[in-house]
């Protein structure tokens, strides 16, 4: 059978995906797989009895109404979760106002990877998506703990910040937010990268239509988007971009296409950086990550993306020397 067969068999295979946590992100990432049918089965896992098995509930009393087939169910043991084809990690304390992604590295570090690793004992054929925060970091403990192979864990940062500037640039020059392409890179934080050069709206070059300093600033805004959103609400944290953003990676790893996204995935050595989980634009199918693309960067886009790829690095370096991994 060639390669095209078993994507085609895959596809058509039952379908199942985990969503650990029944928070905000969790339970709308359950809610967003299941109505758009991405997959026949939902299964949605948390330590709070009850929270999970009520969710979902409601979530199935919807489908009727939305139209979807795909089955959903709560549980708080791992056991339920067994044979999933994907395992979205949601689970960990949100960020309150003031706190930055980075205050919660030592908070998560212990739920990520005890979650991780029941994960493994009952799905050890899956792929792993890790929406926690700190996102790079938390991808890579989730990667030390699963010893999956690398391409088989990553994290969805990329699409969430591309989004987001998406939306901003459509805001600023009046169009519909489906007109416009954008990509960032880099980290899910302060280093996170923009390219300017390989935006479009409508087809036309973003920096034929903005000015530098208005770049700059949609750019500063992106980044900073979530804690603006968490000033905002004063407790709790984004959820619907967050839930949308995993959901499509979610149909790109079980869809077996062949599409890009901006992704927290494993670097080989491309554009000079290995060894180190960052944003980068990848190839998803099923299994995982099948190709990390490369860009043209300019010298200085590529000076950045070593930098933040530094910044990751001496983090997860810190998770190790404390023992998390």
């Amino acid at each position: 059978m060639d390669d095209r067969g078993e994507a085609t068999n895959m596809a058509d295979a039952s379908r199942k995906v985990t969503v650990v946590g029944a928070g905000n992100v969790g339970s709308n990432v359950t809610r967003r797989v299941a109505e758009k049918d991405l997959a026949d089965e939902v299964v949605m896992i948390d330590i709070v009895e009850g929270l999970p098995q009520g969710l979902a509930l409601d979530i199935s009393h919807s489908a009727p109404v939305e139209g979807f087939d795909c089955r959903v169910s709560g549980t708080n043991d791992y056991a339920n979760t067994a044979e999933s084809d994907v395992v979205v990690i949601t689970a960990g304390l949100p960020r309150k106002p003031g706190m930055s992604r980075m205050d919660l590295l030592e908070k998560n570090s212990e739920i990520v990877k005890g979650v991780t690793t029941s994960i493994v004992e009952h799905s050890p054929e899956c792929v792993i998506v890790v929406v926690s925060n700190p996102l790079d970091e938390m991808t890579f403990l989730a990667s030390v703990a699963s010893g999956f192979p690398k391409e088989r864990v990553m994290g969805m940062a990329g699409v969430l910040d591309s989004s987001r500037l998406r939306y901003f640039i459509a805001e600023q020059l009046d169009v519909a937010p489906r007109s416009v392409e954008a990509m960032t890179l880099g980290s899910h934080g302060d280093q996170m990268l923009a390219l300017p050069r390989h935006a479009t709206v409508g087809g036309r070059s973003l920096p034929d239509l903005m000015s530098e300093e208005d770049l700059q600033k949609l750019f500063t805004r992106t980044r900073d988007a979530g804690a603006e959103i968490v000033g905002y609400l004063k407790k709790g944290s984004a959820f619907y971009a967050p839930s949308s953003s995993a959901a499509r990676m979610v149909d790109a790893l079980l869809a077996g296409g062949d599409e890009i996204l901006p992704t927290c995935a494993w670097t080989t050595g491309q554009y000079g950086i290995k060894d180190v989980y960052l944003g980068v634009p990848a190839r998803l199918g099923p299994g995982g990550v099948q190709e990390i693309v490369e860009l043209e960067l300019t010298g200085d886009e590529r000076a950045e993306l070593a930098a933040a790829a530094e910044a990751i690095r001496a983090k997860c370096d810190e998770l190790a020397a404390h023992g998390s991994t």
